[in-house]
Order: C-alpha cells, then sequence, then structure tokens
C-alpha cells in the first residue's frame, strides 16, 4: 500500500488545514502517531514474575530510542530513525529502509511494578522488562472476643 492509495488520500483530506468543515476529523498528529504504531511490530511475553516487550531496533543507537511509562499505567517506546549524513560524496541510489519515527503503547496491567522496569537493547532488539507486584497476601478473618456480661 502506498502515499498514493485511497486510504491515504482519505486520512490526508481529514487532516488537511485548509478544510475547516469537519470538526471531529482526527489531528495530524494521532494521523502520524497511527501511523508509527502499526508500522512497529512487538511481541510480548508474560512470565510468573514479569512482563517483556520485544522490538526490533535494526540500526539505532540507545539515545534514539525512549522508553517511559505514561499516566501510571501506559508503557510508551518511541523513538526516530533519521537518514545518515552524505559523505564523501556518496549518494543514494535506492533507500527502502524506514527514516521515520516510531511508537508503541501498552496499556500495563494493574499487577506491574514500574519502579522494577529494565531496558535493554542488544543485536538490534530492545527488551524491556516489567516486573509484576507479588500478590496481596490472602485476608485473615478477624476474631473478635464475646465477653459475657
Amino acid at each position: 500500500m502506498g502515499f498514493d492509495s485511497p486510504l491515504f488520500d482519505a486520512l490526508h483530506h481529514l487532516v488537511d488545514d485548509n478544510d475547516k468543515s469537519t470538526t471531529n476529523a482526527p489531528t495530524q498528529t494521532y494521523v502520524c502517531d497511527a501511523k508509527a504504531m502499526a508500522a512497529t511490530p512487538a511481541d510480548v511475553k508474560e512470565y510468573p514474575n514479569s512482563y517483556v516487550f520485544i522490538i526490533d531496533m535494526p540500526g539505532l543507537k540507545s539515545g534514539e530510542i525512549k522508553v517511559q511509562v505514561e499516566d501510571d499505567n501506559v508503557l510508551v517506546i518511541s523513538g526516530e530513525r533519521k537518514r545518515e549524513e552524505e559523505k564523501d560524496g556518496g549518494k543514494y541510489v535506492r533507500m527502502e529502509r524506514r527514516i521515520d519515527k516510531f511508537m508503541r503503547k501498552f496499556v500495563l496491567p494493574e499487577n506491574t511494578n514500574i519502579e522494577a522496569m529494565s531496558a535493554v537493547c542488544q543485536d538490534d532488539v530492545l527488551t524491556v522488562t516489567v516486573q509484576k507486584l507479588p500478590p496481596p497476601e490472602p485476608k485473615k478473618p478477624k476474631t473478635v472476643e464475646v465477653k459475657i456480661a
């Protein structure tokens, strides 16, 4: 699906600044974020003590990747791939690798401990691990002493 497809034409029409007749149209930022999320595949694994998020990040340095938690329960992984500067008079003949913004958002379950979160990028694969909170202690029944009057 290219940028000349009917879907992109419709989206472009919705975010066109000159068209003020549509009041409920999504913003251009929303459309860009939606495209970035759709283009960033991820694997999510659940272990007994943690959740693990795995995303391929080919050619990115750690400073180009941002991992944060919003609203206490939304894990956001984002960044941007930029085009390399042309050196020694070289020019691109073909350019197929994406150079664009990427983002993924995940709503974390209630049992996550965001204070015990780690992110490691090794061999172009980002692995974000979020530890689970220990299960709550079962409530013990309260015993009340009966007094005889």
